[in-house]
């Protein structure tokens, strides 16, 4: 079953990064950023998969992974953001968060090299704090992005929850252990069905003809 989640998750990200690259490349309609973001991701989880399939350790890249997807979508949501006072929130958020984070691994650089949970938790919850600004535009504002965001939130701030189970069962049965990863995995899938919905709603070819 897990195995199953995680390839699915695999395929579904490459199909959105297909469809999502040909809307930006063919057609100019989605953002470049997020068709970074989701290229980004493939390459993490391609590479996260190498090393696992090699027996190596793979947290130096789940950390590269939560920075940069932290400073990706800041980026992506900032392009969104028209309110200047947001703006310089998320510029300003970013900064103090690679700040703490490079004096945490100054500190101590073997965090790097390890589950990195204070890591995890910053760059989620301050990603939902930037996504929630774009909610909130969207009241007066066209919903660009809706289903993403959504799925976004509901996954890290579900996500932060699970890997806090997580941390706090190292002790408990390898079973609880289990269901929390399979339960983030799941959560996973979910957020890239979210975004290819959103796609099909926003960017696909037969619905841009119907607009």
């Amino acid at each position: 079953m897990n195995e199953f989640l995680i390839y699915s998750t695999y395929s579904i990200l490459f199909i959105n990064l297909i469809v999502y690259s040909y809307s930006f490349f063919r057609e100019g309609k989605a953002n470049v950023f997020f068709v970074f973001y989701l290229a980004f991701c493939f390459t993490m989880q391609f590479t996260m998969e190498l090393l696992y399939q090699l027996g190596m350790t793979n947290l130096v890249v789940v950390n590269i992974f939560f920075i940069g997807q932290m400073i990706i979508l800041g980026i992506f949501y900032n392009s969104l953001i028209q309110v200047k006072s947001q703006k310089i929130f998320i510029k300003i958020g970013l900064a103090i968060a690679l700040l703490v984070l490079g004096i945490q691994f100054t500190i101590d650089s073997s965090e790097f090299l390890k589950f990195n949970l204070f890591e995890i938790t910053l760059t989620n919850l301050l990603i939902v704090i930037f996504a929630l600004f774009h909610f909130y535009n969207m009241l007066t504002e066209n919903k660009t992005y809706y289903y993403t965001s959504v799925g976004l939130v509901f996954y890290l701030l579900a996500s932060t929850v699970f890997y806090l189970i997580g941390n706090l069962s190292l002790g408990l049965s390898d079973n609880l252990k289990y269901l929390t990863w399979q339960l983030n995995n799941f959560l996973v899938v979910c957020y890239q069905f979210f975004i290819l919905y959103d796609w099909i709603k926003n960017f696909s070819p037969k619905r841009t003809l119907t607009k």
